[in-house]
């Protein structure tokens, strides 16, 4: 989870208020691994070949790009919501990372941009991230993610090397009508000291081989409502001009 430092990190002793369904809908553990297998997954040997970090980064908002008020940039310090953001129950990790090792089907390359309002320190920030798998995997990336929705909408916990966080709720957000499919939830979390409750919001759009994953977050207990319409509608569009895989 990319909120700010000391929002929402609780100590060791944080439980989780979710539990792991019976029957595995694609986002069950196995061997360390929530998507079911102890190995990265292969897709069918038809199809395109999965897109490029090159051809990602081209169909990739750019540095400096201006969507109504909000600008987009790199990321400084590489990859935000890593390998290292994980999640108890594991099947519901897809909803904290799509990072490598988050389901049995890891990307084959992946861009990373952010989007916010460069003079506002505690204002709203969405994480964009594109990911392209080989074959058929983009869409067993997804039915892990409405796995995870279901089976973790009492509520989980992050972890991370020094600290947690308690998700209270995911509850499904109205998603955007773009792509082959999309997903979106809301997330309400416990902040550090068990009182104020803080929310966040996921969507993602798998088009083809590709995902396109925007989380929004913002330093405060205000509810947005969900990811800027502007912000997938930019992106979306920069990623439809290079084409689907």
């Amino acid at each position: 989870m990319a909120l700010a430092a000391g929002l929402v990190l609780v100590g060791a002793t944080a439980c989780s208020g979710g539990g792991r369904a019976d029957g595995d809908d694609g986002g069950g553990k196995s061997a360390g691994r929530p998507g079911g297998s102890s190995a990265p997954a292969t897709g069918a040997a038809t199809g395109p070949p999965p897109l490029s970090e090159e051809r990602l980064t081209a169909a990739s908002l750019t540095d400096g790009e201006r969507i109504g008020r909000y600008t987009a940039s790199e990321y400084a310090l590489g990859a935000p919501l890593g390998e290292d953001y994980t999640a108890e129950p594991a099947v519901c990790q897809p909803l904290v990372s799509l990072a490598r090792g988050a389901t049995a089907f890891d990307p084959a390359a992946e861009v990373h941009r952010k989007a916010d309002i460069p003079d506002e320190m505690l204002g709203l920030t969405v994480s964009v991230q594109l990911r392209s798998y080989a074959a058929q995997d983009a869409a067993g990336v997804m039915k892990a993610l409405r796995t995870a929705g279901r089976d973790c909408a009492g509520g989980f916990t992050e972890e991370r090397a020094l600290a947690r966080a308690r998700y209270l709720k995911a509850e499904p957000a109205e998603a955007p009508e773009v792509g082959d499919e999309a997903v979106a939830y809301r997330f309400t979390i416990l902040d550090v000291k068990g009182k104020l409750k803080l929310y966040e919001y996921l969507t993602v759009v798998r088009s083809g081989s590709t995902t396109l994953s925007f989380r929004a977050e913002i330093t405060g207990t205000e509810d947005v409502g969900g990811v800027p319409e502007e912000i997938v509608q930019a992106q979306w569009q920069k990623f439809r001009s290079i084409g689907k895989a």
